[in-house]
């Protein structure tokens, strides 16, 4: 149950984050979001340094998969933050959850793990739905819409990197490299043009940064309580959260091809994980006592 609470807490942590970078991208510059927001992530990180193991928690073995990691996260963040100042909240959260449908189609091709015809239905199911969320027939397709789906394909990427890293280097490491190369990417955009940030709005970008890390922190403590397959439905709770913050802050609405949309982008991602975890099951009863 706090596993599930955790999920839940964390994805509302998570999303009030994008509610403030959404909020400050109309009078700062990306880059200079970033580089502040990362700044408050890490105070907290090397704070968590020493209980984690220090310097030796820190050790980067495989180079090569972080620093691909690292430019895939810079992607999908400029990404991301851009496509939240040009669309509503709710609409640049539920593209992202096109996420499980490329991390499906990306295991087939580069990890080769089989994926059969019932999940590719349900890829094939949930792109349907982004078709819809990007509003076919009205006129003009809404181009913003390629920048969360662009971070959603990198976090894909993203994790695919993961995967094979994290046997060799820990998640400590992994977390401080990645956010390190988020700030100082943010950085290199100085000479374009930075404002001077007031009082409020800083104190905005370390609340942003803190959600940034509590958030992760929630995600983190609600894997290690309970099962993936029980807690991982709730992250699409996000879309609820979304919504109400969208609502209360600007007035937003999701319209009907954005529900439409998001239902069956949602209802291929359960599905996929339901697969997923029958897979688990019928592997562990085939598998030498």
């Amino acid at each position: 149950m706090r596993g599930i609470l955790f999920m839940v807490l964390g994805g509302a942590l998570l999303t009030l984050n994008d509610a403030i970078m959404k909020g400050l991208t109309g009078g700062y510059p990306i880059g200079e979001i970033m580089t502040f927001r990362g700044l408050f992530v890490l105070i907290p990180i090397l704070i968590f340094l020493k209980p984690a193991g220090g310097r030796r928690a820190l050790a980067i073995h495989n180079r090569k998969g972080q620093f691909i990691r690292a430019v895939l996260v810079v992607g999908s963040t400029f990404c991301f933050v851009t496509g939240l100042s040009l669309l509503p909240l709710a609409d640049a959260i539920a593209l992202t959850f096109a996420g499980p449908l490329f991390m499906t189609a990306l295991a087939a091709t580069m990890l080769g793990e089989f994926v059969g015809w019932r999940r590719w239905a349900a890829v094939t199911l949930g792109f349907a739905g982004v078709v819809i969320m990007l509003r076919p027939g009205a006129g003009a397709i809404n181009w913003a819409a390629a920048l969360p789906l662009g971070a959603a394909l990198a976090g894909a990427f993203r994790d695919i990197i993961t995967r094979q890293i994290s046997a060799t280097d820990s998640s400590f490491s992994i977390l401080v490299v990645t956010t390190s190369s988020v700030t100082l990417a943010g950085f290199a955009t100085l000479p374009f043009g930075w404002v001077m940030p007031s009082l409020g709005d800083l104190m905005l970008l370390a609340a942003a940064g803190l959600l940034l890390a509590g958030a992760h922190y929630l995600l983190i403590e609600a894997l290690r309580l309970a099962e993936v397959t029980v807690i991982a439905p709730f992250k699409y709770a996000s879309l609820i959260w979304a919504t109400l913050f969208g609502f209360l802050i600007w007035g937003q609405w999701p319209d009907t091809w954005t529900w439409a949309g998001s239902a069956l982008v949602v209802l291929s991602g359960l599905y996929i994980l339901h697969r997923e975890a029958r897979r688990g099951i019928v592997e562990n009863r085939s598998s030498p006592a």
